[in-house]
């Protein structure tokens, strides 16, 4: 017959709270590790929009901020919340405060972050707390001149008031301060482009890079900037993205998608980030019902 083996009772319990000691070792163990992933996770909130009345493939906010959204998905611990800057924008205060960074391709965007004024206390205080800023061809851009300093405190320029500049050219743009990490692998090349020019920018230029050039009528203007702003975050403007066929110039995704790792403060590889992309990635998204 089997024999059957009993423990005295004391060595039991020891068993047993060894036992429960070791588990709660592991799971402890667990919770440890996963903890400083998700601390350094950073979270970067696309906002782009539904067309603006421009042509079909110029100021395509939704299929930009959905390619770069792809770009930026690629690197470790980086989590893309694309969200569209339509109607009341509601949860848009409660979205930037969950963001490490914001990145801006709408209409008018100097003027859309100050139509209310919770959104534009959003953005004063990602940028309080050190988070990137980054802003897109009419992202920048403002009609009414009001709408400049504020703008332009929190991303470093702006496209903006009635006295404001752009032209349609085509032409290889000047990279300037080029062992800045934005422009790593990024190579000039040329393009049929809307740039904005003569932008308004800081009264101080303490720390604002110029990083793009373009020459138009004979005078060189920059068109792109990297700024380490006073409140210790980080900002980045560019110009250029009128056309949606630039998106297939590699330079350019390189460009836009290094600045926001930049304004985040994450690593740039030394040849440049991969931004390799098909066909279909520059598809334009289909119309909702009613536009």
């Amino acid at each position: 017959m089997p024999r059957t083996f009993r423990l005295p009772f004391g060595m039991l319990r020891l068993l047993t709270s060894l036992l429960a000691g070791l588990a709660s070792f592991l799971s402890c163990e667990t919770t440890l590790a996963a903890e400083p992933a998700a601390a350094n996770r950073t979270r970067i909130l696309l906002i782009g929009q539904g067309p603006d009345g421009h042509p079909v493939s110029t100021h395509e906010y939704r299929a930009g901020t959905t390619l770069l959204a792809k770009l930026l998905s690629r690197h470790p611990q980086i989590q893309t919340i694309v969200v569209s800057a339509d109607g009341e924008w509601a949860d848009g205060p409660t979205l930037l405060e969950n963001a490490d960074a914001a990145v801006l391709f709408v209409s008018e965007g100097a003027k859309w972050i100050q139509a209310r004024p919770e959104r534009l206390a959003a953005f004063q205080a990602l940028a309080k707390r050190k988070g990137g800023l980054v802003c897109l061809h009419w992202g920048m851009g403002a009609k009414d001149a009001e709408n400049i300093p504020r703008f332009v405190e929190l991303f470093g320029g702006c496209h903006g008031g009635p006295d404001r500049r752009y032209k349609v050219i085509s032409l290889k743009p000047e990279l300037d301060n080029t062992t800045h990490p934005i422009l790593r692998g990024v190579t000039p090349v040329e393009v049929h482009e809307e740039f904005y020019f003569k932008l308004k920018l800081p009264a101080s230029l303490d720390k604002h890079v110029p990083l793009v050039k373009v020459n138009i009528d004979g005078e060189s203007y920059p068109v792109a900037w990297a700024w380490e702003r006073p409140d210790g975050g980080r900002s980045f403007g560019f110009s250029g993205f009128h056309f949606h066929d630039n998106w297939k110039h590699e330079s350019y995704r390189r460009l836009a998608t290094q600045a926001v790792l930049w304004s985040c403060n994450r690593d740039i590889p030394a040849a440049g980030a991969d931004v390799s992309v098909t066909d279909a990635d520059f598809g334009l998204p289909a119309k909702p019902p009613g536009e």
